[in-house]
Order: C-alpha cells, then sequence, then structure tokens
C-alpha cells in the first residue's frame, strides 16, 4: 500500500479563469482533437519521468489500475502498484529501490518544510493545537524509525485507551480521526477527550490529523482502533 500511509501542512489554492472568444470560426472535431492530443502525450510522459519510470511503464501502471487491483487499492502510486503486480525479482526489487529513493527524497524536503512550519505555527499560534490536513503519514527515511498510525472514530472508548497507550509509550505516532469532516475542532475536541498531551502535539512527537477516507483506501481489515506501521515499504497492521 502506499505509504504515503504524510506531509503536515496542504495548501489548496483553486484558479477558475473562464475565456469567451468573440468573432472567431467554431473549430471542428478534429481541430479540437489536435489540440488537446500532444498536452496529453506530454502530460504522460511527465508523469513516468517523475516517478522514474519509462513510458511503458507508465502504462503498465494504468492497465494495472483498470483491473482487480484499481477495485482493491484504488489510490496504489505507481511503485507500490507495479512492485505488487511485478512477475520477477528483478521487477520488484527495481521498483523497491526507485520508490525508496524517491522516499528518502521526499521525507528530506518534508522535514526541512515542517521544521520552519512548526516554529511560525508556535510564534503565530501558541496556544492552539495544530492539526494536519493531509491524510498521510509524516515521510520517513531508512534511517528513522517508522512512525506509527493510529485510525480512531467517536464514541470509542478503545480508541482512547489505545492513544493513551502509545501516548504513554513515548511512542511517536499520527491520529487520523475517521469521520472528521474537515473539522479541525473535531478533531481537537477528540483528542482532549482521550487525554492527548498538547505539549506532545506542538514538538510533533504526536500529529492529530483528518483521515480524509485514508482508511478506507488502505483497506485494511478489522474494526477501529487501527494501529498501522510501515514494514518493507508496506503499511501493516500491528494491533
Amino acid at each position: 500500500m502506499n505509504r504515503t500511509l504524510l506531509s503536515p501542512v496542504v495548501c489548496l489554492v483553486s484558479l477558475l479563469t473562464t475565456g469567451v472568444a468573440m468573432g472567431n470560426p467554431i473549430p471542428t472535431q478534429s481541430q479540437i482533437q489536435g489540440t488537446q492530443s500532444a498536452p496529453l502525450e506530454r502530460s504522460h510522459s511527465e508523469q513516468a519521468t517523475s516517478w522514474g519510470l519509462t513510458e511503458q511503464e507508465w502504462t503498465r501502471f494504468e492497465q494495472i489500475q483498470a483491473g482487480p487491483r484499481g477495485f482493491w487499492s484504488p489510490n496504489l502510486d505507481p511503485l507500490t502498484a507495479l512492485g505488487v503486480e511485478a512477475e520477477t525479482d528483478q521487477e520488484r526489487q527495481r521498483y523497491a529501490e526507485l520508490q525508496v529513493a524517491l522516499e528518502a527524497k521526499r521525507a528530506e524536503r518534508e522535514l526541512a518544510y515542517q521544521n520552519v512550519y512548526t516554529a511560525a505555527w508556535a510564534k503565530l499560534f501558541p496556544g492552539l493545537l495544530p492539526i494536519q490536513g493531509m491524510a498521510s503519514p509524516p515521510s520517513t527515511s531508512s534511517s528513522v524509525e517508522p512512525r506509527q498510525a493510529l485510525f480512531v472514530e467517536d464514541h470509542c472508548p478503545a480508541c482512547t485507551a489505545e492513544a493513551q497507550r502509545l501516548q504513554n509509550s513515548d511512542a511517536a505516532f499520527d491520529i487520523y480521526l475517521v469521520g472528521s469532516q474537515g473539522e479541525d475542532e473535531h478533531v481537537r475536541r477528540w483528542a482532549r477527550h482521550a487525554g492527548i498531551d498538547p505539549t506532545k502535539v506542538q514538538r510533533r512527537q504526536i500529529t492529530l490529523n483528518h483521515d480524509r477516507g485514508r482508511w478506507f483506501s488502505l483497506g485494511a481489515p478489522g474494526p477501529l482502533p487501527a494501529t498501522l506501521q510501515q514494514v518493507n515499504g508496506q503499511w501493516q497492521r500491528l494491533d
């Protein structure tokens, strides 16, 4: 499964541009197709390159996601999808190494930005618990102990107990509230009820996150609470 079970900050920018051409002849269908095909082809190639793949491999990824794997794991990233469905050990090794290298770079960039973000949050909102917007656990490199991801829900005493257990163990972990509806105060209220230490949240030893459908996309069996951790690039349930 996609590792990317995080980034701490999300900024969503929406740009809507409407153009009306006056006095120009209506283009034919062949002209429309001609103007659209080239950008799509470039996009296809660029997407493959961004993951370190060939265009043939990207096509293979699209074929995989169009089949049963797309139903089992609809949000699977290209490298994981190709690795899971690889036909030879050599292919699996190639995709695993590509994924490790890509995730290491991502972790380095995210950590650098997170340090600046944490300082800015403490400066601007010193008394408010930060809530993460992305449903993806923070990235980790191979030299860092992987963080655990705890998925919880409202009205769940077992969820509260598990959160307290992890907190008392002094582990670094990320809490994901299923059904938060994107409401920050909803997550904060759950954290206060569960007795989550604000100091640990400020230090990011514990993070509070909106689930935003991640739990269902993981396809992990069993009820909540659920504690998961990445093992060899794959999310595995620990409890």
